[in-house]
């Protein structure tokens, strides 16, 4: 597909550089998440996207034109920021935030296991389906593995579970329904970025109440807007836009490895053994699926 205007990099940048550092962005999502747990999960939510939206400005040389879109693609594109960020955050809320973090990337494994559902002219090699589902047993080791936890809070874990496990369908179905939709230039997503964090500070402003922001919390919410809800969505973009789907979709297994790393630093939470298993079983996943060959 040819490359999207202003974006100059993605011309020689391989898919797999690009994906990798989208995923680089994302280890450090779910832990700036919970830093910010205290924060109404709406207000978080349309402050970061906005944030994150702004950067396609300079990408598109400050010319919102380009933004424009069909309405379906821009549905989409709402739809899957949105609802994805929002879906996580409050996973982290009502879950143990490293359990609900690595069930959140099982959208890896659904990326997968979709791609010859929704996009044409592709399917599955033995190996594609053998790292998937050594991906998801990482991710099953981390709640069945864990029954120190079991007994506590178990109808808020539920729901936080289920919660990461619907955010996770949500960006998988956006990562390979983007190859649907009339190509559009990756600068456009700073539309879907600024409309979906405007939606939620409406959100915000009925449902939620008024908070106090300090200092500190602005900060980690520009660091959020910047990186995983910013510079990470067009790395993505263009990384969806010239790789193979299925690939790209088992590398990303690599996220909870740093994304969990990140959350046992800067938290008081142990690394057990079952969330070490996980993540080498995880990793595991990843290198495995590269060894597939391209091509359906």
């Amino acid at each position: 597909m040819p490359s999207s205007p202003g974006l100059r990099p993605g011309r020689t940048l391989p898919p797999a550089l690009l994906a990798l550092g989208a995923i680089a962005l994302w280890g450090t999502l779910a832990a700036l998440g919970v830093a910010l747990a205290h924060v109404p999960p709406f207000l978080l939510t349309g402050l970061a996207l906005c944030v994150g939206g702004l950067l396609a400005l300079p990408l598109s040389r400050f010319e919102v034109s380009r933004w424009r879109v069909p309405l379906p693609t821009l549905a989409l594109g709402v739809g899957g920021l949105f609802g994805f960020h929002f879906l996580l955050f409050m996973a982290l809320r009502l879950a143990p935030p490293v359990q609900a973090n690595l069930i959140n990337y099982l959208w890896p494994l659904f990326m997968v296991l979709l791609s010859p559902w929704l996009l044409p002219g592709i399917r599955l090699q033995a190996v594609h389906i053998a790292a998937a589902l050594l991906g998801f047993a990482g991710a099953a080791l981390v709640i069945l593995g864990d029954p120190a936890g079991a007994g506590q809070q178990a109808g808020g874990w539920s729901w936080g579970y289920l919660l990461a496990l619907l955010s996770a369908l949500v960006w998988a179905s956006y990562s390979l329904l983007t190859r649907r939709v009339p190509h559009f230039p990756t600068a456009a997503i700073g539309g879907f970025a600024l409309l979906s964090g405007l939606l939620s500070l409406l959100c915000h402003a009925w449902l939620e109440p008024a908070v106090a922001l300090t200092g500190r919390d602005m900060l980690l919410i520009g660091a959020l807007g910047l990186g995983p809800m910013g510079a990470a969505f067009f790395l993505w973009d263009m990384a969806l836009k010239r790789g193979d789907t299925r690939q790209i979709g088992i590398l990303s297994y690599l996220t909870p490895l740093a994304s969990t790393g990140m959350l046992v630093l800067v938290g008081d939470r142990a690394f057990t053994w079952n969330i070490g298993l996980a993540a080498l079983m995880i990793v595991g996943a990843a290198l495995l699926g590269t060894r597939a060959k391209p091509g359906a």
